[in-house]
């Protein structure tokens, strides 16, 4: 793909000609240099300072820009204006991600993928920030950090530690269900082509007449899906660690654009309450025959971003980023990532990283009356920046962006309401159970793989219990196999 030059003269950052950018100024032939001479100081600072600080997960990506196309009529359900008419077309972008690894790391590993989607619609931008997985790890966010603690490098090793990981897993059997997931064929997608999309949280949906619907998203691959073995992967990831990156660029670049199905699930918030599972609860699916998944559009990606840094690594994505028509859910996860993601946003990136290209609206114009900090760039000129006021400036709507929920009872540190079915084994066992006999197999094998890597007995048969309660055969198999590699 062809880039755009740029002609004219090589300037400074402060657009004065550069004479010499082969050779530093120094104190006369062979002499030492000098600090008077601008276009070396200011390249090097400039370079000592060309990184932000990456992201603590999901540091690992790649990006593109795409269209999301609405096929079916959900105007009963939601009032969100990009929804409102079949054939209607919003610009997206949307980055992939690993969980774990580094920003270096590679792309053909086990571990989750990120699915991070804006839509640029003309009421702002819409965030969907979800997994390849319908389910996580936690249902509650005050238990992330010691999580994902589990999972990056230990502070005496530097290296991630299988005890570090199933001591955690082991003691939090919420686990269980995403833990099967994630040891199953998926937990390697072959390319970010071949995999699904989840918003894996529950959402609102309100429509004109104040109605209240609880969603759940998931984007269906057109390509299929297609997965690595641990063999195949950990091979691939040596020969080629931008293996996914490389291959949604090049895929794109020949015009081979991927496209997935865009499914909704839709409750009644009256159903909600009696539910057989707390449908707010993130271990858990909400299972087909309940509510069956209706299509409501078709997303393509068919835009490669020109500079990784500025459209990949300063994107930016908040699961608070709602429009008119759409809101959140009591999900206690959720509930602690509309704070988190933004926060790590504003420190990361900056406090104006919103008014990045990638990040901005494009179908609309943002008008708050924030101002100042770090790279601003004026672009209120001389407007008030106070509400209300008598000057013209933009002003509140009264209508909120979501339905008020009901509460009850005192404030506290609660465990989440428990449903008719709700314990943290039944789905990962019924998802056991779903698998052929080939399939259990690798999971098997590659569940035993990692826990005999653990140091301790406990760690190891603690872990196997929470299998084992999912499923009698589960269990039995994998702590046979564990046996086998630990001697």
């Amino acid at each position: 793909m062809s880039v755009e030059s740029t002609t004219g003269p090589l300037t400074t950052e402060s657009g004065a000609p550069v004479g010499d950018n082969q050779n530093s100024e120094t104190a006369g032939i062979g002499g030492p240099g000098l600090i008077q001479d601008q276009l070396l100081i200011e390249k090097l600072a400039h370079f000592n300072r060309e990184r932000i600080p990456e992201r603590i997960v999901h540091a690992r990506g790649a990006g593109a820009y795409g269209t999301f196309t609405v096929t079916a009529d959900v105007t009963k359900y939601t009032r969100a204006k990009f929804l409102s008419e079949v054939g209607k077309q919003t610009e997206t972008f949307l980055r992939f991600s690993t969980v774990a690894g580094n920003l270096g790391a590679a792309d053909a590993v086990r571990d989750p993928r990120g699915f991070a989607l804006k839509f640029y619609t003309e009421e702002g931008n819409y965030d969907l920030v979800g997994n390849n997985t319908p389910v996580f790890f936690i249902k509650d966010a005050i238990k992330f950090p010691d999580f994902i603690h589990t999972q990056k490098r230990d502070p005496y090793t530097g290296s991630q530690e299988a005890d570090n990981v199933w001591d955690f897993w082991g003691l939090s059997p919420e686990s269980t269900h995403q833990v099967t997931w994630l040891f199953g064929d998926r937990g390697i997608p072959a390319s970010y082509r071949h995999l699904n999309g989840y918003g894996s949280h529950t959402f609102q949906w309100n429509n004109d007449a104040g109605e209240v619907f609880w969603v759940k998203y998931h984007f269906k691959t057109d390509q299929g899906i297609e997965n690595l073995t641990s063999e195949e992967a950990a091979v691939l990831a040596g020969q080629d660690p931008d293996s996914h990156q490389r291959d949604l660029r090049t895929a794109i670049e020949r015009g081979d654009f991927p496209t997935w199905t865009v499914q909704v699930q839709i409750m009644p918030a009256q159903e909600a309450a009696n539910y057989r599972f707390n449908p707010f609860d993130l271990t858990k699916v909400w299972p087909h025959e309940d509510y069956p998944p209706i299509e409501i559009g078709k997303l393509e990606l068919n835009r490669n971003p020109q500079n990784i840094f500025a459209e990949v690594e300063q994107s930016i994505f908040s699961p608070h980023h709602f429009v008119p028509g759409i809101g959140p859910s009591p999900d206690k996860m959720l509930q602690g990532r509309l704070f988190a993601y933004g926060d790590a946003h504003r420190y990361r990136v900056g406090i104006n990283a919103d008014h990045l290209p990638v990040n901005r609206p494009h179908a609309t114009e943002a008008r708050s009356h924030g101002r100042d900090g770090a790279l601003y760039d004026g672009r209120h000129g001389g407007q008030k920046n106070y509400e209300p006021n008598s000057f013209g400036g933009p002003i509140e709507t009264g209508r909120p962006l979501w339905q008020p929920a009901p509460v009850t009872g005192a404030t506290g540190d609660h465990v989440a309401p428990s449903h008719a079915e709700d314990d943290d084994f039944v789905q990962a066992g019924n998802l056991y159970r779903l698998m052929s006999e080939d399939e259990k197999e690798r999971l098997i094998n590659n569940l035993a793989g990692f826990i005999s890597q653990v140091s301790r007995d406990d760690i190891a048969q603690r872990a196997i219990e929470n299998f084992r309660k999912a499923d009698a055969d589960y269990g039995k198999r994998l702590e046979a196999a564990v046996q086998a590699l630990r001697g």
